[in-house]
């Protein structure tokens, strides 16, 4: 485990970096504000359109992967629900800690960080589940809320779904991708080198990002964020280690893959869903906090277990 440890220090180190250059106003909060949008529209999207350019949509989708990674997920994601409603809280703060506990960064931390330690051949796994998060589990998110404050489902939560995944220059970006793929043309090398070197950007960026949002979150509501950290870097890669390498006839290489995205702490997108909707962003504050402090250990170990590391 040392040895995966001292390969993952490099990255947290990095979001160590812009944790301690915007707590010190070195960063302003609108500087990483900035930072996390170049990132999210120009750098990480470059990135992921030149991976899904170069693949086709049968080698990123895989149904016994798609499978086991949805029902650990949906697993995770109800557990964290019935624990919310058995202590009498509200749907939409219960779909807001369910989120909290089954969906990992895979974006600003999964993509650059597993692309370079398990190697490209990880990428195509990586996007599948990055879709699923984003598609199924943001979009029943929308439904949970906007249902639990309509009492009912209408045509306007289903637009307010359909824009969302629209506007998400992830989407966008992989979608672009798998159409250049699919048409056989590739990527003329001015355009190639041109999201290469974009997307060189993504790896830093991203991780100087995360640290720079963490100097603005708060530990608060520590037991309920303690629980949702558990749940996400224990629970979460436990049960997709248990669909993918024992239930569903998963790819071994994938399922390692599958289990290390897992064990990814709680992404940074759903505190500005959690302030979009006005729910409980104290609570999910801190557990992105404890959660990416914590995975310093917890993603080496699970990347070790996974690697035979």
């Amino acid at each position: 485990m040392l040895a995966i440890f001292l390969k993952t220090l490099p990255f947290f180190a990095l979001i160590g970096l812009g944790y301690g250059a915007a707590k010190t106003r070195f960063f302003t909060e609108e500087a990483s504000a900035y930072l996390t949008k170049f990132v999210f529209y120009f750098a990480l999207s470059a990135m992921l359109f030149r991976f899904s350019a170069n693949l086709s949509i049968g080698e990123i989708f895989d149904p016994w992967l798609a499978a086991a990674y949805l029902w650990a997920t949906a697993f995770v994601y109800g557990i964290a629900l019935m624990v919310a409603f058995w202590r009498r809280v509200k749907v939409e703060t219960a779909a807001i800690e369910a989120q909290c506990a089954a969906i990992g960064n895979t974006g600003f931390l999964g993509v650059p960080m597993l692309a370079l330690l398990l190697g490209e051949a990880a990428v195509a796994p990586i996007i599948l589940i990055l879709s699923i998060d984003m598609i199924v589990f943001s979009s029943l998110l929308v439904i949970l809320i906007e249902g639990s404050r309509d009492g009912r489902m209408s045509p306007g939560v289903l637009r307010t779904i359909g824009i969302g995944l629209l506007k998400n220059p992830m989407i966008v970006s992989i979608s672009l991708g798998l159409m250049v793929a699919a048409s056989g043309m590739g990527l003329p090398q001015p355009v190639n080198e041109f999201v290469t070197i974009l997307g060189n950007a993504a790896t830093p960026g991203a991780l100087f990002a995360i640290g720079a949002s963490l100097a603005s979150k708060s530990a608060e509501r520590l037991v309920i964020a303690g629980w949702l950290s558990f749940a996400k870097l224990g629970l979460h890669p436990l049960l997709v280690a248990v669909g993918t390498f024992l239930l569903f006839p998963v790819d071994p290489f994938a399922a390692g893959v599958a289990v290390s995205a897992a064990a990814l702490p709680v992404a940074g997108n759903v505190f500005i869903l959690a302030q979009h909707y006005g729910t409980s962003p104290q609570r999910v504050s801190a557990s992105i906090l404890i959660s990416t402090v914590a995975s310093i250990v917890t993603v080496s170990a699970w990347i070790a277990w996974v690697t035979g590391g």
